[in-house]
């Protein structure tokens, strides 16, 4: 696995993301977890992302076990900012953006994971409340303190990350980007480049959509919150959203590789650091291999071609979220 660069930070060209270890993708197995996470590392996929919210909590303190003994193989990110507590209903969950709340997650954090310090730290969502300024000062003071190593922004939108990168260096945004959800193309991404921050692609397989797996709503398993909690995934969305998986896999036979090793291949060439999320070894050996495709200009825009933008039906998250704490 070759590597990137997230402002200065170096990471490998495809990380690990490892939410759905712990919470929204059905039940986890915490032994096929860490066999995940250690495969990963073994094929140079160092670059892993969790955060505190996940689980709540208890995907940290998974990543922490797992990684305990290869820690200066990692590259570790995780998040604050979203607050929630086990069974707290969405509807309830807050954001934090404080100065004294930044550090105090930190501070957790870093014990959940067994560290003595996080390489690149993000605000996972903007906290309204609270200038933005403030926020990457508190952010600031745990770098010159050591515990942080860079820090980054999730789902900010353009004059949040120039205001936030004037008062301290932004490594990374990491921002929903794939084939079926482009719209940071218009603005943000172009913020980034210009600044010199590194973009971290999270879902860049749809959220598994785009793999080619799921033909039905039988396909996942109870609780899994893509039935819930996902536009997308919605029975009025489905069909249509699947039409455009199909297409996908007739370019994808063309080359000979799955349509979610096409759909990686095209976040790896727009640049940024695809995080696609998974829980077993086999998916992680898939996504890793696409990380060595190379597509011309007309491959790419066939691709994109098979996955038009405004032809995906339903948002990527459902109005109220999207109002309320995307593109801030």
């Amino acid at each position: 696995m070759e590597n990137r660069r997230l402002g200065a930070l170096e990471v490998s060209a495809q990380g690990l993301g490892c939410m759905g270890m712990s919470e929204f993708y059905g039940p986890g197995d915490e032994a096929e977890s860490t066999a995940t996470i250690h495969r990963a590392l073994d094929l140079g996929v160092t670059f892993l992302d969790t955060a505190d919210m996940y689980g709540p909590f208890t995907n940290e303190e998974l990543v922490g076990r797992a990684i305990k003994s290869r820690r200066d193989e990692v590259v570790l990110a995780t998040k604050f900012a979203v607050v929630r507590e086990p069974a707290t209903p969405r509807a309830e969950w807050g954001l934090r953006g404080d100065p004294e709340y930044v550090v105090q997650a930190a501070e957790a954090s870093l014990r959940r994971l067994q560290t003595d310090h996080i390489d690149l730290y993000y605000q996972h969502r903007v906290d309204p409340n609270v200038p933005i300024e403030e926020t990457v000062g508190a952010m600031a003071s745990l770098v010159q303190a050591g515990k942080v190593r860079h820090i980054g922004l999730s789902e900010a939108g353009a004059a949040t990350i120039r205001r936030a990168h004037a008062v301290h260096p932004i490594a990374a945004v990491q921002t929903e980007w794939s084939l079926w959800s482009r719209d940071i193309e218009d603005e943000v991404a172009p913020t980034c480049r210009e600044l010199g921050i590194g973009i971290v692609a999270y879902s860049p397989l749809g959220r598994g959509f785009l793999t080619g797996r799921y033909t039905s709503k039988d396909d996942f398993a109870a609780g899994d919150f893509r039935l819930v909690g996902q536009p997308r995934f919605a029975e009025e969305n489905f069909a249509r959203n699947l039409a455009l998986v199909e297409s996908l896999r007739e370019v994808a036979r063309e080359h000979d590789v799955t349509p979610g090793q096409i759909a990686l291949a095209w976040v790896h060439h727009q640049g940024a650091v695809p995080i696609p999320g998974t829980k077993r070894v086999k998916y992680l050996e898939e996504n890793a291999a696409a990380a060595d495709l190379e597509l011309t200009d007309a491959q790419l825009a066939r691709i994109a071609q098979a996955v038009p933008a405004d032809a995906v039906a339903g948002t990527r998250y459902p109005a109220e979220v999207m109002r309320s704490s995307i593109g801030r």
